[in-house]
């Protein structure tokens, strides 16, 4: 068996090499992404995995994958809204994930960003470069256990940032159409989104990306949230309309927000490029408020995850081809 990794970063290295000395499978390493002018440098492996910050939904992609007998792209992702999921299944190509790489990273991030926003860490550091050190009362912070936390999204990151916040103390309460009993010994689970946007100092995001959760966060229901409220998403950048979020916080209808994730995401993710190049876009915006924590999809970004990544991802490819079965699949 042979597997090519398309796009391999240097902090994946020491993953795939220990993957490789367990399984003895070779796994040969590739720096540049999937697209229509690399596929053909997977003809005569067994298997295709790839980290994309580029969309990979040109069909000639999947047409020469199944002339070449490969059957599944093992993305080392959680999300797989960057895949033609359809067009894939159409040439019987599996779109593979890793769905649990670590909650904790994600919830730490999460957490941490919200914990910046409240102590009004970018306020303060603003008033220090103007030499003023004054405890200023606009500054006056509100604890986490007095704070209500409203979580959008339940699942295993959602429920293990909801955990972190039950230490500090916060009221908890959450919107889910899938709702757990393990959710459901910490989290008060209310009826509608619209409660939870109501009744919430934080929101926190935990959704996938799929159509009905597209912007689910917008003008609408920003309204909705307290004036002296803050979002935080560290899940997928499709979940908010990201213009509507500026605009609220702009016009102070929204204290602040917590971002990691962008829907633009692909024109500056793990990648060095010219400062003009998000000149005018929501990236510029957001980093000049002091009331927004922004990082580039950096929230996975620990080597608990990065490992766990690489694994999962190529034993999707080993055990579908040793068993013919399909393990982690979102298309098929």
């Amino acid at each position: 068996m042979k597997i090519l990794a398309y796009h391999v970063q240097p902090y994946e290295l020491d993953a795939f090499e220990q993957w490789q000395k367990e399984t003895g499978i070779e796994v040969v390493l590739e720096k540049g992404l999937l697209t229509k002018d690399t596929i053909d440098m997977a003809k005569g492996f067994d298997g295709v995995c790839t980290q994309q910050v580029i969309p990979v939904k040109d069909e000639e992609i999947f047409k020469k994958m199944k002339e070449f007998g490969l059957k599944q792209i093992a993305s080392r992702t959680a999300g797989v809204d960057m895949f033609a999921l359809d067009m894939a299944k159409n040439y019987g190509i599996a779109i593979t994930n890793v769905p649990r790489y670590s909650p904790n990273a994600i919830a730490e991030m999460a957490v941490s960003h919200a914990l910046q926003l409240t102590r009004n860490i970018k306020k303060i550091e603003k008033c220090m470069d103007e030499g003023n050190y004054v405890w200023d009362k606009s500054l006056l912070s509100k604890e986490i256990r007095n704070c209500t936390v409203g979580f959008i999204g339940t699942g295993r990151i959602g429920l293990t940032t909801a955990k972190l916040y039950k230490g500090f103390g916060a009221k908890i309460i959450g919107y889910d159409k899938i709702r757990t009993d393990e959710a459901a010994e910490i989290i008060d689970f209310k009826d509608t989104l619209e409660e939870v946007l109501k009744e919430s100092d934080i929101v926190s995001l935990h959704l996938p990306l799929m159509e009905e959760t597209h912007h689910i966060i917008n003008k609408d229901n920003l309204k909705l949230m307290r004036e002296d409220a803050i979002l935080i998403n560290t899940g997928r950048g499709g979940l908010v309309n990201i213009d509507d979020l500026v605009e609220a916080l702009e016009n102070g209808k929204l204290a602040g927000a917590g971002i990691d994730v962008l829907e633009t995401e692909t024109l500056y993710v793990n990648q060095k490029i010219d400062p003009d190049k998000v000149k005018g876009t929501a990236v510029e915006k957001l980093r000049k408020m002091d009331n927004v924590v922004f990082t580039p999809h950096y929230a996975f970004f620990t080597d608990e995850a990065v490992g766990n990544m690489v694994t999962t991802a190529l034993d999707n490819i080993k055990i579908q081809e040793e068993t013919g079965k399909l393990r982690n699949a979102m298309n098929m």
